[in-house]
């Protein structure tokens, strides 16, 4: 048995529908995944409708399983209502909310434009906002007797950390709804809980944040006591557990996954502290490049 095996009998998630936010590539692929392989329906939504469809035919071939894809930006609340209504025309009804979507930048604050920390609240907060409210009043509406919404926050969603200051803010208010709908929609048989994942590079979100030979000098298993990073399929097992009958009695908590980097030092970017201004320049046009591509 290894850290990289599946953890849950293969019907634990039959007959649920489950929406995936940001779920076309890294880590919200990875649940997904992992979702159909436990026998879920899976509607996975981004901005970008050309990757999601290539997702979710990649992964309805490799699991068997159902999986829509579903256009939506979720900074809108009008598109969040679209498409929550067609999950609803496809699947008849939904389980549960994933809300995975996010932004970030690495920079020295006082070097972002107010429109890139907008960017930034906009997607992770606003858009975690947006789901969470529209597939919530949908469920009080109907009188679904049981639902499910989890949020992925961050370890420093408590710590702050610098040089990532609009998703650390963010993510702050991710975790503080989270404990406060646990209590407020629980007598409407929703749960809500969130998990705080340490490092888990995948390759889109990480060669942004760290481009070129960076994420080699800024070693990130390096702050981390098990002295490793995190696999995909041990968030995708806490994420399935958590989104599954298992665990009914798991209300308001926030579960971190991170081998104890968060302990051993806040700030998963504080690091970055030892980057020389002109280095900044040279990171930026990096990022930049990487973007326009």
């Amino acid at each position: 048995m290894s850290y990289t095996d599946k953890m849950l009998r293969d019907d634990a998630l039959q007959g649920k529908v489950i929406v995936v936010t940001g779920g076309g590539s890294g880590l919200g692929k990875a649940m997904t995944k992992y979702f159909l392989e436990l026998g879920a329906k899976v509607a996975i939504t981004s901005r970008d409708i050309e990757k999601l469809q290539n997702t979710a035919k990649e992964l309805a071939n490799e699991t068997g399983g159902t999986c829509l894809p579903l256009q939506c930006d979720v900074r809108h609340y009008d598109e969040v209502e679209n498409m929550l209504q067609e999950v609803l025309k496809n699947f008849g009804k939904v389980d549960v909310l994933l809300n995975n979507a996010a932004g970030n930048f690495i920079s020295p604050t006082e070097r972002l434009s107010a429109n890139a920390f907008d960017t930034v609240i906009d997607i992770v907060l606003k858009g975690s906002k947006n789901c969470t409210l529209a597939f919530g009043k949908h469920w009080i509406d109907t009188k679904q007797t049981s639902a499910t919404v989890l949020n992925i926050v961050t370890t420093y969603a408590w710590t702050g950390s610098a040089y990532v200051v609009p998703s650390a803010t963010a993510k702050a208010g991710v975790l503080a709804m989270t404990r406060s709908l646990a209590v407020e929609w629980a007598k409407y048989g929703i749960r809500t809980n969130a998990i705080a994942p340490g490092p888990f590079p995948t390759k889109g979100a990480w060669d942004r944040l760290l481009p070129g030979d960076l994420a080699e000098k800024f070693d990130m298993a390096k702050k981390v006591p098990l002295k490793r990073v995190g696999d995909h399929q041990e968030l995708a097992n806490l994420a399935a557990y958590l989104v599954s009958d298992f665990s009914a009695y798991v209300n308001g908590e926030v579960i971190v996954i991170d081998g104890g980097e968060w302990l051993k030092g806040a700030g998963q970017f504080n690091l970055l502290e030892a980057i020389p201004e002109e280095l900044w320049d040279q990171l930026e046009m990096m990022i930049k490049a990487k973007k326009n591509k």
